[in-house]
C-alpha cells in the first residue's frame, strides 16, 4: 500500500508539473521541435557574454540561460571573455538604433561556417527588450545565420491601464481579482509580481497604472505609497513606471482642505507635498492618469475651471521629477442635450495649446465607449499642439467578456490604419499618436485597459492572453500586421506544428469580425445589457440617463434604424475633416460596416449585396453565428497537437460562445422585427424562443454588476 502510494504521488507530481494550465503565456520556453533549427542553434550558440553588471542585466542573464536552456536542451553558461563568446550583448551609444530603448541583433559568420550574434543596445534596458526579441526569434523556430534587425519603440509611452481597486476587485474584470494584493504589501512580494513585469518586459510595454480611473484616494496616503514603492523598486529593473490615478478631490478627502480649485493656492501646494513625498519614494515616478468631471468624478468643472486649469496645476506639481499627467477625454455631461459622441470634442479642442508641456490627452479609439466597431475618435488629431495618446480596452466588456474568443488585433489596426484626412492623405491615426505628423509632439504614446486578474492563466480566456501580447507588441511597432502578431504568439503559446497553426490563425483572424456580425452589425452599437454590459438588451431603457440605454443609440422605429449624426441629425460627422464627412455622408455611398453609426435610414434601405436592410441584418447576425460554428470546428481539428487541459478549456467556451451568439442573434432580431414588421428571410434559423423570453432572462450576478 505504502508503495501504491508513492506511485499515485509521483503521478499527481509528473500531471502537475507537465500540466498546461496557460500561467506561462508566451513564455514558456519548451525545446524547438524543427531538429534542422536546433542543430543550428545548439551548434552556434554555447556562451554567452553580456556587457553590464546592473539589475536589468540580472534579469536578462537569469532570462536567457533559462530561455536557452528550455529552447536548446543544453546548458548555456555566462561567459566574461568577449572572444570566446557565441553570443555577445554589448552596451554601444553609437548603435545603429534611434532609441535608448531600441536595439539592434545582428549576425557574423566566421571562417569555419560559425557565426556569433551581437545584440548591441544604448542601455540595458535596450539589451533585455533585445534579449527577449532574440528568444522570440528562437521560439519561432527561424534561423540566425544571416539575421540583422534594427528595432525602435514606434510610441515613446507603452502603458497597462489596471482598473483595479484597492479591495482587489476589478471594474471591467473577467479574470478574477486584482493581482495587486495591497493588504499584504510591502512586506510580501508575490512571485507572480516578478512574473508580471517579466512577461511586460518582453513585449516592450513600460509603463503601468496600478490603480482604477475611478480613483480612490487612498492610494496618496503615506502608508499605501510606500506599497507602490514596493511595486516600483520591483518594476525598475524591467524598464516599467509606476503610474497612480489621482482623485481630484484627495485634498478634501485626505486633508480636510475646504477646496480642490485647482487655482487656489492652498491646494497647489498640496499637490506639490504630495508630488515631492512620491518623489522621494519613487524617483522614477511616472505621473498621474486622471478621469475628471465624467461620470460623476470630480474635477475641476465643480470650481468653474477648465480641463486644462486641473491638468496644468497637476502638472505643474510633477515637472520638477520630470512626470507627467495623462488627462483622460472620456468626458460626457447629462445636464448637456447633447450627443455623447461629440461631447469630447467640444469640451476638448477649444483648449488646444492651452496644456503644459508634461500634459498628454488619453482619447478612446472610438468616441462612444469601447464598443465592438467605432469610427477613430474625431478628437485624435483635432489638437496639433497637444500631445494625444489613444486608449483602447484589452478588457473584453464589450466583446463578450471572459467566454468569447475574440482577438482584438485587427480591431485595433482598423483604427490605426484610418486616414484622419488631417493633413491631406496619408495622415493614419498611427501617424498622429507616433509624432509623426505633429514632430513638435515630443511626448507619444498608447494605453491599454488591462485583462489581467489572478486566474492562473492571467487573462481568464486562454486567447485573451493574445491581446494584452498584440497591445504590446503594436506599441513596440504599429507597422506589423495582425497576422504576424497572432503567428509570433501562436507558435510561441502553442508550439510549431503547421496545421495547427494555421487552424489556430483563421480562428484568430476571424473572430473579431465574427462578433461584430452576431452583436452589433452594420453600425450599431451599445446595445448590451444595462450595467453590465452583457448580452444583448437592444430594448434596454430602465435608466434615467438617457445615453446609458440602448434603445438611445440604435433608435429602431416604424421607419427605420440607426443613429443620424449627419447634418439632418446631431451633425457630429461635422468634427471630422470634410474628406471623412464625404465618405460617410450619405447613406447610399457610407461604409455599411459604419452605417447605422451614421444614419437612421428605412427598413427596405438598398444595401450593396441586392438586399434591403431588414434581411442584410438577419443574414449579418446568422453570418456571425456561422463564423463561430467554424471556429468550432477549426478547434477540433487541432485536437491532436494541443495539451489537453487548454484544449478542453478552450473547446467548452466555444459552445459557450456559440450558444450566446444564437441568443444575440435571435433577441435582436426578434426586437428588431417589431419595428420592421418583414419576416425572416426565406429557410433563415427561427428563434427558439419568443420575444418575451429573451426579454425576461435576468442575470444579477453577471461580472459588471455592482454586487
Amino acid at each position: 500500500m505504502k508503495l501504491i502510494g508513492i506511485l499515485i504521488c509521483s503521478l499527481l507530481s509528473f500531471q502537475f508539473t507537465y500540466a498546461e494550465s496557460g500561467y506561462q503565456l508566451w513564455l514558456r520556453y519548451h525545446q524547438i521541435r524543427n531538429q534542422k533549427i536546433l542543430i543550428e542553434y545548439q551548434h552556434n550558440i554555447r556562451l554567452v557574454y553580456i556587457e553590464s553588471s546592473s539589475p536589468t542585466s540580472a534579469i536578462l542573464k537569469s532570462e536567457i540561460v533559462n530561455g536557452l536552456k528550455g529552447l536548446l536542451n543544453k546548458k548555456i553558461s555566462i561567459t566574461k571573455n568577449k572572444v570566446e563568446a557565441d553570443l555577445l550583448f554589448n552596451i554601444n551609444t553609437k548603435t545603429a538604433t534611434n532609441s535608448e530603448e531600441g536595439f539592434d541583433i545582428h549576425s557574423i559568420k566566421n571562417k569555419d561556417n560559425k557565426f556569433k550574434v551581437y545584440i548591441s543596445a544604448k542601455k540595458d534596458i535596450g539589451l533585455l527588450y533585445g534579449g527577449f526579441h532574440f528568444l522570440r526569434i528562437l521560439q519561432n523556430e527561424q534561423s540566425i545565420d544571416t539575421i540583422n534587425i534594427n528595432s525602435s519603440p514606434s510610441l515613446s509611452i507603452r502603458i497597462l491601464n489596471h482598473w483595479d481597486n484597492l479591495n482587489r476587485s476589478i471594474e471591467r474584470g473577467y479574470a478574477g481579482i486584482s493581482i495587486f494584493n495591497w493588504h499584504t504589501l510591502p512586506d510580501y512580494i508575490d512571485q507572480r509580481y516578478i512574473d508580471y513585469a517579466r512577461a511586460n518586459a518582453s513585449i516592450g510595454i513600460n509603463g503601468t497604472v496600478l490603480t482604477n480611473v475611478n480613483a480612490n484616494a487612498t492610494i496618496l496616503t503615506t502608508s499605501y505609497l510606500l506599497k507602490v514603492k514596493a511595486l516600483a523598486d520591483l518594476f525598475r529593473p524591467y524598464g516599467i513606471k509606476v503610474y497612480l490615478t489621482a482623485r481630484f478631490s484627495a485634498p478634501i478627502e485626505l486633508d480636510k482642505l475646504k477646496t480642490a480649485d485647482p487655482l487656489n493656492s492652498e491646494v497647489q501646494r498640496w499637490w506639490k507635498n504630495k508630488a515631492k513625498e512620491i518623489y522621494e519614494l519613487i524617483p522614477d515616478f511616472g505621473g498621474f492618469l486622471v478621469k475628471a468631471n465624467s461620470e460623476g468624478q470630480p474635477g475641476p468643472q465643480n470650481y468653474g475651471r477648465s480641463h486644462s486649469d486641473g491638468a496644468n496645476m497637476l502638472a505643474d506639481a510633477v515637472a520638477p521629477y520630470h512626470g507627467i499627467i495623462i488627462w483622460r477625454a472620456f468626458v460626457y455631461n447629462n445636464e448637456i442635450a447633447e450627443d455623447r459622441f461629440k461631447q469630447a470634442y467640444n469640451e476638448f479642442k477649444p483648449l488646444d495649446g492651452n496644456f503644459k508641456k508634461n500634459v498628454l490627452i488619453q482619447v478612446k479609439n472610438g468616441p462612444i465607449d469601447f464598443q465592438p466597431r467605432e469610427p477613430f475618435h474625431p478628437l485624435i488629431g483635432a489638437m496639433p499642439k497637444t500631445p494625444m495618446m489613444m486608449e483602447v480596452q484589452l478588457t473584453q466588456e464589450y466583446l463578450g467578456q471572459a467566454t468569447h474568443l475574440v482577438y482584438e488585433a485587427p480591431m485595433f489596426k482598423e483604427i490605426l490604419q484610418t486616414d484622419s484626412y488631417v493633413k491631406g492623405t496619408n495622415s493614419s491615426i498611427a501617424s498622429i499618436i507616433n509624432g509623426d505628423l505633429f514632430e513638435h509632439q515630443q511626448m507619444n504614446g498608447m494605453s491599454g485597459v488591462a485583462n489581467i486578474g489572478n486566474d492562473i492563466n492571467w487573462c481568464g480566456h486562454p486567447f485573451a492572453q493574445a491581446n494584452w501580447y498584440a497591445f504590446g507588441r503594436l506599441t513596440w511597432n504599429t507597422n506589423l500586421t495582425s497576422e504576424e502578431i497572432a503567428t509570433e504568439w501562436i507558435k510561441q503559446t502553442f508550439g510549431t506544428q503547421q496545421e495547427s497553426i494555421k487552424s489556430i490563425q483563421k480562428i484568430m483572424l476571424g473572430s473579431y469580425e465574427s462578433m461584430v456580425e452576431y452583436m452589433t452589425p452594420l453600425g450599431l452599437h451599445h446595445i448590451m445589457g444595462n450595467g453590465n454590459h452583457y448580452g444583448p438588451l437592444p430594448w434596454g431603457n430602465s435608466f434615467s440617463r438617457a445615453d446609458w440605454n440602448p434603445v438611445y443609440y440604435h433608435k429602431a422605429d416604424s421607419l427605420g434604424i440607426g443613429f443620424n449624426r449627419t447634418s439632418s441629425g446631431t451633425n457630429a460627422l461635422s468634427q471630422y475633416n470634410k474628406e471623412v464627412q464625404i465618405k460617410w455622408a450619405d447613406s447610399s455611398t457610407c461604409d455599411e460596416k459604419y452605417l447605422l453609426f451614421f444614419h437612421h435610414v428605412s427598413w427596405n434601405h438598398p444595401m450593396k449585396s441586392g438586399r434591403n436592410l431588414w434581411n442584410e441584418l438577419c443574414y449579418t447576425y446568422n453570418d456571425g453565428v456561422e463564423r463561430v460554428k467554424e471556429m468550432e470546428r477549426l478547434w477540433i481539428s487541432t485536437k491532436n497537437n494541443i495539451d489537453g487541459d487548454r484544449y478542453h478549456q478552450v473547446e467548452q467556451l466555444l459552445k459557450i460562445q456559440l450558444k450566446e451568439a444564437e441568443w444575440w442573434r435571435d433577441a435582436c432580431l426578434l426586437y428588431f422585427q417589431t419595428f420592421s414588421k418583414q419576416p425572416f428571410p426565406k429557410n433563415f434559423p427561427l428563434p427558439p424562443h419568443d420575444l418575451n423570453y429573451y426579454q425576461s432572462l435576468q442575470f444579477p450576478y453577471a461580472p459588471g454588476n455592482a454586487q
